[in-house]
């Protein structure tokens, strides 16, 4: 049985490498679309919410990874 989780976990390496990043952004989606359509808003800002979101959680993710390689250079 140990081979099927070690194929599975190789399958999902393959699509999914930070599975924090993932997360993120499938609350951020999820939150987003919960929650924007309810708020009375301009059109131009649900799409910039959304971006700006996104973009704060990748400079996060990638900060963290950045953090990461080099402490393990170090």
């Amino acid at each position: 049985m140990s081979w099927i989780k070690s194929i599975w976990s190789e399958l999902i390496g393959l699509f999914i490498e930070d599975g924090s990043f993932a997360i993120a952004i499938f609350f951020w989606l999820c939150g987003c679309w919960l929650v924007l359509p309810h708020l009375d808003l301009p059109s131009v800002l649900p799409p910039a919410i959304l971006f700006a979101g996104l973009v704060v959680i990748l400079a996060e993710s990638a900060l963290r990874l950045a953090r990461a390689a080099s402490s393990k250079n170090q």
